[in-house]
């Protein structure tokens, strides 16, 4: 499996927006696994999210629907959508 730099990289960005929005101790970019599912797992509720999207919208100039906050379920899905919002 190979793995692209560049999603790597974007997933790493991802973890510390969400570590420092949400003030999260204890955790790194690098040991956030980012197939965690930050709902269940995590416990992030709607207003986290909302905050994390906040910033994820400003800083790859994106919109992000209030529809597919669902989809955002963990770092990797939020990578993928980020890529897939950025591509259209």
């Amino acid at each position: 499996m190979s793995v692209n730099p560049d999603k790597e990289a974007l997933i790493v960005r991802i973890a510390e927006i969400i570590i420092f929005e949400l003030k999260l101790e204890d955790i790194t970019p690098e040991s956030f696994n980012p197939d965690l599912d930050l709902v269940d797992e995590l416990g992030v509720d709607s207003m986290d999210l909302a905050t994390v999207v906040l910033v994820l919208q400003d800083e790859y100039g994106i919109t992000i629907d209030e529809d597919d906050y669902p989809k955002l379920s963990s770092i990797r899905l939020i990578a993928e959508y980020i890529k897939q919002k950025q591509a259209s």
